[in-house]
């Protein structure tokens, strides 16, 4: 064989990497788009697959400690919710209680206003006695010093004289037709009332006032009486009489 020859054996002898390279050009490429569009079409259940591997995988240790805690919370809400009832319970007997202690004394007080009425009573007819002045000096010394155990125990007088009327604190006994005291004031006091702190143990017997007397009223009034007078004078007519007439 010829140098020549020879030469173009080793020219077209193809190199061991090139027949690598080529075979590897020559073989189907995978589709990346397909490969990626099933592992996301198959992620759900990846995922459902994975969640009940893990709920297989948990032990009945810690599924007792999930149940454990649950009823701890439920047992802590309701122990809040006794708290505060407990509490509440709690205000309102503190509440009653000294309601209770701040009129205690009410009972005893309702008693001891009839003995005051009485002293008073008395006074007003001693005062008429002659010669009994030294008993109405007595008499008000009494008086005085038991409506001083009242007030030191919190009981005073309700101010009514001239006062605008309060159904609350006030009965109306009588109304009326006065120059001196508004409409719907209290013009007289019949009998004194008295109060225990903010509570009334006894409201004041009053008169009220209807304002000053009308001009109309007034006017009236003497025709009324007139009249009254000449009927009384004139004798009783007879049923003849009263025939006649008619």
């Amino acid at each position: 064989m010829s140098k020549h020859a020879k030469h173009h054996e080793h020219e077209t002898k193809p190199e061991p990497h090139e027949n690598a390279d080529a075979v590897a050009a020559t073989e189907p490429k995978a589709d990346c788009g397909t490969a990626a569009g099933q592992a996301a079409a198959e992620s759900p259940d990846t995922a459902q697959a994975g969640a009940d591997a893990a709920q297989a995988a948990r032990s009945p240790a810690d599924e007792a400690l999930a149940e454990m805690a649950a009823q701890l919370a439920v047992a802590r809400d309701r122990e809040l919710r006794l708290l505060a009832e407990l509490d509440n319970a709690r205000k309102r007997a503190e509440r009653e209680i000294a309601e209770e202690r701040r009129y205690a004394n009410l009972p005893l007080m309702r008693d001891l206003l009839p003995v005051l009425d009485n002293v008073f009573r008395a006074i007003e007819a001693a005062e008429k006695s002659p010669g009994a002045e030294s008993i109405v000096q007595g008499m008000r010394l009494v008086a005085e010093q038991l409506e001083s155990v009242l007030r030191k125990h919190h009981c005073v007088r309700i101010e009514a004289d001239g006062a605008a009327f309060d159904p609350h604190q006030h009965e109306a006994i009588a109304q009326i037709a006065s120059n001196d005291t508004p409409a719907q004031h209290v013009a007289a006091v019949a009998l004194q009332g008295f109060r225990l702190h903010d509570r009334v143990v006894r409201p004041s017997q009053v008169v009220v006032s209807s304002g000053p007397p009308s001009e109309a009223a007034t006017a009236t009034k003497p025709e009324a009486g007139a009249t009254a007078s000449q009927t009384a004078g004139q004798p009783p007519k007879s049923d003849s009489a009263a025939d006649g007439e008619s």
